[in-house]
């Protein structure tokens, strides 16, 4: 009993110094003290492995080997956040909240916005169980004894932490390791590292974990999700994160108006070059939990944040040539071909023109200097052209009139701004584009097979759509180029597997112009299965929530061509889903049909995201706002007074939680 006692206290005393250390920055014993102290530790875990404990400090040194990464889902989805570059924008934003929430007083808490890999920390009962990548937002992959390496990142928590909760954080590189890893990269005669960001992104998906060790990776938190935290606000949040030995960054601000938030933007715009990591702008989130709630999100971020970006750094370079890309729906996107010039970070050698409008808005042409930035830091685009710069025998860029992979006349709809390859079923690339999408991870995530495996199996004559991927076999893959018999093996049952894929993806996968993973949850939704979905009209599908009438058209356009139908018949032959899973039709109904609910407050029995599931799972339709359409509002405590105002004013029916759930019982 000695022995462990005395182990648990050097594990507890060595838990303190890292915490010291590497989150609070504070070290109270030598680095050599401490080498000590880990090695009695080690020297006495080794003698006595039957008090083994996986949160040891001894841990961290890595040693594990992990092959492949599992793909884990999310608990609670990771969201993007919607962008913004002016006062403009943020005052835009600020009134979408204020329609939202009503005529109530908003804080706003401001942090940077560190420039990592995303990075979801689960705990339970204290202790770290599992770290997932962002991934899709939806999935990502274990990268948990990776992380366990971090030193900042507390394997053990401390304080009144919740039961069971995610923290979402960023993995970044400071610039001081990073700069001393390319000292010695350079020094043994390897290629430096080019930035941080995409370093401390690689680290993460090493197989050996004690290589990941020897990085001096950090990891940044922020954001806390789960149920019942015993938190109000973003703020108290932060608090309570450090309470609990997270690494949480102490630059940020409580705000009350945007004017607020705006001096905060402009001081750190200045002042992030002293920072001692990367950073690309500020996020600025709602403080009060509950109005976020309120507030909710969109498909793709929440509405309750949004991120300022810094000024994109801007350089120039020569326009060598422009190419034209022609995606799967035939969309033609012309790519500039520039001499490579270092942006950010990264060497660029081509960026997007977008479309033929761009090209005149700018006067854009070959030999022409050209002013490049990274769109969101991300994506490199033109911004503009130096005239001055300009060669004499300049020509005027005529944009192409003719498919660049198979001849076809370009033809361009009146309000579109893209030129189209209509020759949808014999254009090569667009053919292995369907393919691509099809197999790729949102759609039927189909293991073993990329991009070039594709375009290999159409040039070979083994897939003229995504049906034949069902078809393949082991004999016909083995003879093909860099495929060994794993390989084949992998491939085959990548393929297999996808028929689990459920129906909602199915739908996404099949490539139908306009219908992203969205709207292909709302169809699969609406209409249960495919053969009721190939039946609807496009009067029909435009009364489906929020469906157009441009999706509605393209909808019917895909199913009214013979070719598609006869793939769809093949698939569902192989087994592929078309239709929703006797799981999620057990709970589904049609008894709010045609009703449109406000939510607005805090519940008893369940939160907003619950109810809001309730609603949508028996037909109903949640708005964020109330308009004369409004059939219930579904007032909770803390409700906004304007809703309610403004709900009497429209004659709207104010119901509680219990006479929903009773509305629901008498259905």
């Amino acid at each position: 009993m000695k022995i462990q006692q005395q182990i648990e206290a050097l594990r507890n005393e060595l838990r303190e110094h890292n915490y010291n250390y590497y989150v609070l920055d504070r070290p109270k014993i030598s680095d050599y003290d401490f080498d000590l102290k880990l090695k009695e530790l080690q020297k006495l875990e080794n003698q006595y492995p039957e008090f083994y404990d996986e949160t040891s400090p001894t841990l961290r040194v890595g040693g594990t080997v992990t092959k492949n990464f599992n793909t884990v889902v999310h608990d609670y989805r990771m969201y993007s956040l919607a962008n913004s570059y002016s006062k403009e924008d943020i005052e835009d934003w600020e009134k979408r909240i204020q329609k939202g929430l009503g005529d109530v007083d908003v804080a706003y808490v401001c942090e940077l916005k560190y420039d990592g890999a995303s990075i979801s920390l689960s705990y339970e009962e204290g202790q770290l169980i599992k770290a997932v990548t962002r991934g899709d937002g939806f999935q990502g992959d274990d990268v948990t004894t990776n992380i366990k390496t971090i030193k900042s990142v507390p394997l053990k928590l401390k304080g009144d932490y919740p039961s069971k909760f995610d923290i979402r954080g960023e993995v970044v590189l400071p610039f001081k390791g990073f700069a001393k890893m390319n000292a010695d990269r350079v020094k043994k005669g390897e290629e430096p590292y080019m930035n941080p960001r995409n370093t401390a992104s690689g680290s993460l998906k090493l197989q050996d974990s004690a290589a990941v060790a020897q990085r001096p990776l950090d990891c940044l938190l922020y954001g806390i999700v789960g149920r019942n935290l015993g938190i109000t606000s973003q703020w108290q949040m932060l608090e309570k994160a450090r309470e609990w030995g997270f690494k949480v960054p102490r630059v940020a601000k409580l705000c009350k108006t945007t004017d607020d938030v705006m001096a905060f933007v402009e001081e750190w715009d200045k002042r992030r070059h002293d920072l001692p990591y990367e950073t690309d702008g500020v996020v600025i989130k709602v403080n009060s939990l509950q109005q976020q709630d309120e507030l909710g999100h969109t498909s793709k971020s929440p509405r309750w944040a949004m991120a300022f970006k810094f000024k994109a750094e801007q350089v120039s370079t020569l326009l060598n040539k422009i190419t034209y890309q022609v995606g799967r729906t035939g969309a033609i996107t012309p790519v500039a071909n520039l001499e490579p010039v270092l942006l950010a970070g990264t060497t660029v050698k081509r960026a997007s023109l977008h479309n033929a409008d761009q090209i005149a808005k700018f006067d854009i042409r070959v030999g022409d200097t050209v002013f490049v930035e990274k769109g969101g830091e991300i994506i490199p685009k033109i911004v503009g052209v130096d005239f001055s710069k300009r060669p004499q025998n300049s020509q005027e860029t005529k944009y192409i009139d003719h498919c660049p992979e198979c001849g076809t006349k370009l033809e361009r709809t009146e309000g579109d701004a893209k030129h189209y390859c209509n020759n949808y079923y014999g254009c090569p690339v667009q053919i292995t584009g369907r393919i691509q999408h099809y197999i790729s991870r949102k759609a039927m995530d189909i293991e073993g097979m990329g991009s070039e495996t594709v375009t290999l199996l159409f040039q070979e004559g083994l897939i003229t759509n995504y049906a034949d991927l069902y078809t393949l076999t082991k004999a016909q893959l083995l003879p093909l180029e860099r495929m060994a018999e794993k390989s084949a093996e992998n491939l085959i049952k990548g393929v297999s597997e996808s028929i689990k894929i459920p129906f909602d993806r199915v739908l996404f996968a099949l490539g139908i112009r306009f219908v992203g993973e969205t709207v292909a949850k709302k169809l699969a939704k609406a209409y249960k299965n495919i053969d009721a979905l190939m039946a609807a009209t496009e009067e029909e599908l435009t009364a489906v929530d929020e469906i157009g009438e441009r999706i509605a058209k393209s909808v019917t356009e895909f199913f009214a061509n013979e070719s598609n139908i006869e793939i769809i018949k093949r698939l569902k032959n192989y087994g592929v889903q078309f239709q929703l899973s006797a799981e999620k039709l057990k709970n589904q109904t049609e008894k709010l049909k045609g009703k449109v609910f406000v939510i607005s407050g805090v519940f008893e029995n369940m939160n907003r995201t619950e109810l809001k599931k309730l609603i949508e799972d028996n037909g109903g339709k949640v708005s964020s706002s109330i308009s004369s359409k409004t059939t219930y509002l579904v007032a909770g405590d803390k409700m906004g007074p304007s809703k309610r105002t403004k709900a009497e004013t429209l004659q709207v029916p104010i119901i509680t939680e219990n006479d929903f759930l009773t509305l629901l019982k008498q259905g």
